[in-house]
């Protein structure tokens, strides 16, 4: 089993590495392996060879190609880490970020920055992500008090609360939309997985919000395992339960945030990497998390490849891409579950 374990690990750290030279090379421009190398090998080695290579390559591969793909695998990497949180501290598969409300919540605090004012210095961008906060923050209590029965939270009210919560943010999104004087067209492509904003500024204003909220997760893994037996016997396991809840809520909700502030709303990604893993490596979360993180950064890169080529030279929003791949793999976990509540044989 550990043998099993570190070849899949390594698998995925192979499969990681190559997600992003592909992101950094592919695009409406390619940017050729060899010249990439030598880029790069002139930029951070000071060895010669970007003189050899055409200078508008230099300013997309540095300016454009290289903040994207970091600004991506910081997104998938939150998105992901934070739906394996989600679903442990519910113990429900159904549970992510999307499915929940809780990125459309973290899209109406982020719109309510953006329609004040839409930041182009580092500092303004600071805002973003704090207000997203407080609107993901906000919505995931809302549907877990909503969710809430008899001590338990079952799937059907989870999802209808989630729903709901969402349709009246996104409400609410698109009124503050309506009355915005200017930046409509970027609003809404940002609504859509966008990742409006370039350059290596979104990227440092992202960091220390998706560091601090993944960080935080990664030191639950224990937490969520003992919670997998029931609040009351988490308890008397000595777990002090209702602190570490209000920890995993604050961390999952903050790189939630962090995700939706500067790269839009990306549904479902965090509810169908933790559920692949889950399956291929059980369900330690001292494990789950950290491959959850791992793996949702390379299906993002891979998502956005995907979304940048498929009707190049425009590129799709990426919640296009991901929404397509996500709906039926929903709709599959639904059947699974289901199946697993009637005893009829399904799959966990």
């Amino acid at each position: 089993m550990r043998v099993r374990f570190w070849a899949l690990t390594a698998f995925q750290v192979v499969l990681f590495l190559l997600a992003l030279v592909l992101n950094t090379a592919l695009g409406a421009v390619p940017i050729p392996p060899d010249t990439l190398l030598r880029l790069l090998a002139q930029r951070w080695l000071g060895l010669p060879g970007e003189a050899s290579a055409p200078s508008y390559m230099a300013t997309i591969l540095f300016d454009l190609r290289l903040p994207h793909t970091a600004l991506m695998a910081l997104t998938g990497m939150a998105l992901s880490i934070s739906g394996a949180a989600y679903q442990g501290l519910f113990r429900n598969p159904l549970a992510g970020p999307y499915l929940i409300g809780v990125a459309s919540g973290a899209g109406l605090g982020a719109v309510v920055a953006l329609s004040l004012f839409w930041p182009t210095q580092l500092l303004g961008m600071y805002t973003v992500p704090a207000a997203a906060f407080v609107g993901a923050l906000l919505t995931v209590v809302a549907v877990y008090a909503l969710a809430r029965v008899n001590g338990h939270l079952p799937a059907e009210t989870l999802i209808l609360a989630g729903v709901a919560l969402s349709a009246l943010t996104s409400a609410v999104t698109s009124f503050l939309m309506l009355r915005s004087q200017g930046e409509v067209r970027r609003a809404l492509a940002y609504l859509l997985g966008g990742a409006p904003m370039a350059g290596w500024e979104p990227v440092l204003a992202m960091l220390p919000y998706a560091l601090v909220g993944i960080g935080g997760l990664l030191l639950a893994g224990h937490a969520l395992n003992v919670l997998q037996f029931g609040e009351e016997q988490a308890h008397q396991l000595g777990l002090p339960v209702e602190r570490a809840k209000r920890w995993i809520l604050l961390a999952a909700s903050l790189a939630t945030a962090a995700a939706v502030a500067f790269a839009g709303i990306i549904g479902f990604l965090g509810l169908m990497v933790p559920h692949l893993v889950r399956r291929l490596l059980g369900e330690d979360y001292r494990r789950l998390l950290p491959l959850s993180a791992l793996n949702g950064a390379t299906a993002l890169l891979l998502f956005d490849l995907v979304a940048r080529i498929a009707l190049r030279p425009q590129s799709l929003p990426i919640g296009i891409v991901t929404a397509l791949v996500g709906a039926p793999f929903f709709l599959w976990i639904l059947r699974q579950t289901k199946h697993q509540t009637l005893g009829l044989g399904g799959e966990g």
